[in-house]
């Protein structure tokens, strides 16, 4: 226990004499920066009645207030005024020069262009018109391969794919454009015309007169 109570005793004073310096220090800088904002005003207060003071003495005299405009007037009268007239007449000469060239090259070139648009329009015909052609030059249901082979047979040129043949055959059924028939897995497309058999009915025709045949 004494042992203890010494070593607290020790402790509670190193740290008294810490907090004291600590203190003494804390003071002589605020004296310090007290002592530095003082000179400081001082500076300030002076510096401001000298401005008050230069500042009645230039309204007094009548000296303006912005003494940069003499320095840069030369330098804007150095350029004489009808050497810009001249350089935006040229400019503009040379700009209506171009503008003038230009259209005569594009009137020159739209009726190629028009040409060109109206060739390939009038020889190829969409793959829509084909599709619709084909089907209603078709006196039975075909399917999207027959179709397809029918038409890249035709036009060869084209790269007709049958993806693409289902797809468009698939529009034109939502469109009204075509009729869409199964015959078990199998799927047809004819032309949207009602006395046209279609692949289940065609069969149903065809056993009837089987039928009647054998009867007779």
């Amino acid at each position: 226990m004494p042992e203890n109570t010494t070593t607290s005793t020790e402790l509670t004073s190193q740290y008294a004499a810490q907090v004291t310096s600590d203190l003494e220090r804390n003071l002589k800088e605020q004296e310090r920066i007290s002592g530095e904002l003082a000179a400081l005003q001082e500076q300030l207060a002076t510096l401001q009645h000298d401005h008050t003071v230069l500042t009645n003495m230039q309204q007094a005299l009548g000296i303006t207030l912005r003494p940069d405009k003499p320095a840069t007037a030369p330098e804007q009268a150095a350029v004489p005024a009808p050497r810009k007239k001249a350089a935006t007449r040229s400019s503009g000469t040379a700009r209506a020069k171009k503008s003038s060239a230009a259209p005569s090259r594009a009137r020159t070139r739209k009726p190629a262009g028009k040409a060109s648009v109206a060739a390939t329009s009038t020889t190829q015909p969409s793959l829509v018109e084909l599709i619709r052609q084909h089907l209603a030059g078709q006196s039975e249901p075909r399917s999207t391969a027959e179709v397809a082979a029918a038409l890249d047979q035709a036009h060869p040129d084209r790269g007709i794919k049958n993806t693409v043949v289902r797809t468009t055959l698939e529009n034109l059924v939502a469109r009204g454009q075509a009729q869409r028939t199964k015959q078990g897995s199998s799927v047809y497309y004819v032309a949207p015309d009602a006395g046209r058999p279609t692949p289940s009915a065609a069969a149903s025709s065809q056993q009837q007169e089987a039928q009647s045949e054998e009867a007779q």
